[in-house]
């Protein structure tokens, strides 16, 4: 890759990084289900006018909207809501990469490697870890939450991957249009009247500039930047660059949030990134290239 291109990369993961801070700004000036109806209009309704066309059947749309749009998102912003602090759930969430494994074994017919089991037991292992340092209280309702989304998170990769669109950066767009209405819906109907009326009324700047950073910069900017990187460049060398989304997910909530999880939890987390690691064969490749090296 070129030095622009992996700097690209790196400035793309410190965007999703620091995402999860500002889903907890967002969080503190709209309930969960409206702001993930906001946040889905911002990045999708202003573009289809220019994408006009997802260029796949319907089916997929609509299931990946329902899927990782309405679910994955859903579940994500109740687990922060629910007291999950940003930089744990930047880590947590990276256990869509199990799922998918899993989904692509059962429905794809695909076998995972003997590296692949090892990568991902060590990385539930850490989930493990995180999970029982959190206890029985409120926080592993959390923490719990959380772990249904990186399953919907999963499942969503196995459809986007047989939608097989050939505009990713247009499918996503046109995925980005089926929520708003339902959660709309849903808000009105689970977080009611009162609740959405004072968020709105109340609105500020911090409100207005979580919706823009979710939904234009870390939804639509970001996701037509990663598209462009993985036409130019094979997925194995572009796909590890997402094990800094938590490394920058953990130092932004620290710095920005104050968070300090416990020494299990930065273990837990530890162990989830080096099992990522492994599954992805990028400490195979570490350890080929140390002997050439020598």
């Amino acid at each position: 890759m070129s030095p622009r291109h992996i700097l690209l990369a790196i400035l793309i993961m410190a965007i999703w990084g620091f995402n999860f801070v500002v889903i907890r700004f967002g969080l503190d000036a709209f309930p969960p289900l409206l702001f993930n109806g906001l946040r889905f209009t911002v990045a999708s309704l202003p573009f289809l006018l220019f994408l006009r066309s997802p260029g796949v059947p319907w089916r997929w749309v609509l299931s990946t909207g329902l899927v990782l749009g309405i679910m994955k998102f859903s579940l994500l912003f109740l687990a922060m809501d629910h007291g999950l602090p940003a930089g744990l759930a930047s880590v947590v969430m990276q256990a869509q990469a199990l799922f998918s494994v899993a989904f692509a074994a059962l429905l794809l017919s695909e076998r995972p490697g003997p590296m692949q089991w090892a990568g991902l037991s060590i990385a539930a292992l850490g989930l493990g870890v995180i999970g029982v340092d959190m206890g029985l209280d409120a926080s592993f309702m959390a923490f719990a939450i959380a772990i249904a989304a990186a399953a919907c998170w999963g499942f969503a990769n196995i459809l986007t991957r047989k939608a097989a669109a050939p505009n990713p950066l247009a499918f996503m767009v046109w995925v980005g249009a089926v929520p708003p209405l339902p959660m709309f819906a849903l808000s009105w109907i689970f977080e009611g009247e009162a609740q959405i009326m004072a968020a709105l009324s109340g609105l500020d700047l911090r409100g207005i500039l979580s919706v823009l950073y979710i939904g234009l910069l870390s939804t639509t900017a970001c996701f037509a930047a990663w598209s462009l990187l993985l036409r130019q460049y094979s997925a194995s060398l572009v796909a590890p660059f997402t094990l800094l989304v938590p490394v920058f997910g953990l130092a932004s909530a620290a710095l920005v949030l104050d968070e300090t999880p416990s020494t299990v939890k930065y273990a837990g987390a530890a162990l989830i990134l080096l099992g990522l690691m492994v599954n992805a064969g990028l400490i195979r490749r570490l350890v080929r290239r140390r002997p050439a090296m020598a």
